[in-house]
């Protein structure tokens, strides 16, 4: 093995860049903690996004078209055939086969992401077919999962996590949230599993002269989904009480630029909009309250910020995980949540005014340590991988995937 062991981390968004954002920090993490990363995204690029010290790799981009994620197109909009999945198939696997990695990590699958199983399955079956060791298999999954939209979505789940995988990393705190809220059959995949707390970049110093300082700041993620809240939250400057400072509205690359120009052109006084920011975590440092759409990353920076909050999260299509995990934090007094059916501006800016009216945000308790705690359970379960019996010395394991180790 190398003295710095080698992962290749895939990753696929497909309408917002959460988990392509969490991916990069848990890559820079890994980086720092003695791993040599490539992270290998398969969504369309995001402007201002950098993984660095750790390698980066684009595939030739895919996103889905709405928010069922039913149909996928290519970087010209283009829907994606059998011979561009091909083609993507032999590009990760030739990747697959130049770094030889010690830690093939996959972002959301099995738990998600079934549309890419045409790439993510020949990846996982030339790992475990490999000749010599092969490498320890890893699933990277957030805290709370969406209803599955078909009965026996999660027998298929289980059944792949158990034939494909050595270890599932569960970014999350059980004593927020166990994985078995959204994963009723979590005792079928515990022995593989292990919570590694919310994967989340250290907060920045707050200033008060920078860039931020004192404002509200509203920010959509992607974008893509967005145009409810931002119509919400730039009415709801004139009814707060907060209409004398500058609203910064964030919107994301996602969002065509025609649909932006409008936002922008046409923002009334005291309102700035601008696409996203590559210094987002200063601007959220600063602030006096950020607005957003309450999803992963984004809640977790304002946690770790203890910066007042509200959430606007997103419900469309079959989503479902910022609603829970928002009201969660808002029941403990972490954040003011405007849930789906109440988004106005009326709504919106009493949430800002009860949000500030209430003090500094409080500390949340969440273990916030998911990127550094990840990269210990990694180096616990390589060398114990390390150490098991190669196939070749025991033929048992060729026939039983339940005797792998991790």
């Amino acid at each position: 093995m190398n003295a710095r062991p080698k992962i290749l981390f895939y990753v696929q968004h497909l309408l917002g860049i959460g988990h392509l954002m969490r991916a990069g920090t848990l890559a820079r993490a890994l980086e720092a903690g003695g791993f040599d990363t490539l992270l290998v995204s398969g969504g369309t690029p995001v402007p201002g996004f950098d993984a660095s010290p750790a390698r980066f790799e684009q595939l030739s981009p895919t996103r889905a078209t709405d928010k069922f994620f039913k149909v996928l197109v290519d970087e010209n909009d283009n829907q994606i055939d059998d011979d561009w999945k091909a083609g993507r198939r032999d590009r990760l696997l030739d990747l697959y086969v130049r770094e030889t990695p010690d830690i093939l990590l996959i972002e959301m699958y099995p738990f998600g992401r079934r549309q890419m199983r045409f790439e993510i399955e020949p990846l996982l079956e030339a790992a475990n077919n490999q000749g010599g060791r092969r490498p320890l298999i890893v699933s990277s999954v957030r805290d709370i999962l969406v209803e599955p939209d078909k009965p026996g979505r999660v027998d298929e789940m289980v059944e792949r996590v158990r034939r494909y995988f050595d270890l599932v990393l569960i970014h999350g705190d059980p004593e927020f949230i166990a994985f078995d809220e959204t994963f009723p059959r979590m005792s079928e995949i515990a022995d593989l599993s292990s919570y590694t707390g919310y994967v989340v970049d250290p907060p920045m110093v707050r200033t008060t002269r920078g860039a931020g300082a004192g404002e509200v700041i509203v920010s959509t993620g992607g974008g893509a989904v967005s145009d409810d809240m931002l119509e919400a939250a730039i009415g709801a400057r004139a009814r707060s009480l907060q209409s004398e400072i500058r609203w910064r509205v964030l919107i994301g690359h996602n969002l065509p630029e025609d649909a932006f120009a409008a936002y922008r052109d046409n923002a009334p006084h005291g309102v700035v909009v601008e696409r996203s920011r590559p210094d987002f975590r200063q601007l959220l440092a600063n602030c006096r309250l950020s607005i957003s759409q309450g999803g992963y990353n984004t809640v977790m920076e304002v946690l770790a910020a203890r910066t007042p909050a509200v959430c606007i999260p997103y419900a469309g299509g079959l989503e479902s995980e910022q609603t829970l995990r928002c009201r969660l934090l808002a029941a403990g007094g972490a954040m003011e949540i405007v849930e789906q059916g109440s988004v106005d501006a009326a709504h919106v800016a009493a949430a800002v005014d009860r949000a500030l009216s209430a003090g500094p945000a409080p500390v949340s308790g969440l273990d916030l340590g998911g990127a550094e705690n990840s990269c210990s359970v990694l180096k616990a379960a390589l060398d114990r991988h390390i150490g098991a019996p190669t196939a070749a010395d025991s033929p048992e394991m060729l026939v039983n995937p339940d005797n792998r180790s991790g």
